[in-house]
């Protein structure tokens, strides 16, 4: 079994065009706890913002994924990942055992944005105020057979729920419906510039959007909602991928049956990421949408934190039994590599994945 880099193995399973040789891994992140303790690198003491740390961070990034077996890399715009600053953020320690400085949340009762004045005032970013430098690292540095999947900094919805808090954007979408459009617009407008720069590079094989719209039994808002302010955008963005023959994914959390024909007819995502057990189990997915859509991931976070290797390995075993045939499956987490994910059942997880036939 080769498991050297292709790219076009992974293509092949996110355009639904057949079984690839072996089940492709993809994930969206992994949070760098995870890549320090897997490389060895002290990845979270560098200073992304200075060019030479900065590179060290992209090679070991480089590292991580190529020895564990991914076809890709996962490159993001500028350093840090962000475009739209805000300062509604709630903070506190991380408990995990690989934790983050702190750990970060929104405020939803707070916006950083949250009326007409605010929005006039607000820093929004231009095009000198972000930069590609991930991209052009991975352009030149990349190993012969791997590509990047661009992530964009998160959707339109989300940004305007960060922005504004979820509790506030609730109260405008019916006070201040016009704010909601201008919003949209405004972060509608700053992704498609960068998601059309990022599609322009030639290391890029595919383009994700992270744009979370569910939680466990819902959407957050409703497809009307959804269709009005979103939709629109989501539906640009994977045209920009169409244009250059790219596959296009959206990563969203939560259940989002009510609007899933809008995603996949609509919009045109070519796979969809993010599956709990609870809300719809990725083998279950695969049945309902695999002649329509890639699916990705789907080993629940909670089952790969709680239970032991053998019982992970089992688990994998049974998900892959059940998706891989046919193709339009490519193995993973059912969020990201989050820094609470125990590592050796992270990787029994992989090792699965490299022994399936």
């Amino acid at each position: 079994m080769n498991f050297e880099p292709n790219f076009e193995r992974l293509r092949k399973v996110l355009l639904r065009q057949g079984e690839p040789d072996r089940v492709p891994f993809y994930e969206l992140f992994a949070d760098i706890e995870i890549m320090e303790a897997i490389t060895g690198e002290p990845l979270s003491k560098l200073d992304l913002t200075k060019k030479e740390e900065e590179e060290k961070y992209l090679k070991a990034v480089i590292k991580f994924y190529y020895e564990l077996g991914y076809d890709y890399v996962p490159g993001r715009i500028g350093r840090s990942g962000e475009v739209f600053q805000r300062d509604n953020v709630l903070k506190t320690d991380d408990t995990a055992q690989r934790p983050h400085a702190q750990r970060e949340w929104v405020d939803e009762h707070r916006g950083t944005i949250e009326n007409w004045q605010d929005f006039e005032k607000y820093p929004w970013p231009k095009r000198d105020s972000y930069t590609f430098s991930q991209l052009e690292f991975f352009e030149k540095n990349l190993p012969d057979g791997m590509k990047v999947i661009f992530l964009g900094p998160g959707g339109v919805l989300e940004n305007i729920m960060w922005l504004m808090g979820y509790e506030i954007m609730s109260y405008r979408l019916y006070e201040e419906p016009k704010l909601i459009e201008k919003m949209a617009e405004k972060i509608g407008t700053t992704l498609l510039e960068i998601f059309t720069i990022a599609n322009s590079f030639k290391k890029v094989g595919a383009l994700a959007l992270g744009d979370d719209m569910g939680y466990k039994t819902g959407i957050m808002f409703s497809p009307e909602t959804l269709r009005k302010y979103i939709f629109s955008w989501q539906k640009k963005f994977a045209e920009i991928a169409h244009s250059q023959n790219l596959p296009f994914i959206i990563h969203s959390c939560g259940n989002l049956e009510k609007i899933m024909d809008d995603l996949i007819d609509y919009v045109k995502i070519d796979a969809k990421h993010s599956w709990e057990d609870v809300i719809l189990p990725v083998a279950e997915a695969k049945k309902i949408y695999g002649k329509r859509i890639a699916v990705l991931g789907g080993v629940d976070m909670d089952f790969l934190c709680r239970h032991s290797e053998d019982e992970i390995r089992k688990y994998v075993h049974n998900i892959l039994e059940k998706c891989a045939p046919g193709g339009g499956y490519a193995l993973g987490t059912g969020n990201t590599v989050a820094n609470y994910i125990p590592v050796e059942n992270y990787l029994a997880m992989l090792d699965e994945g490299r022994k399936f036939k």
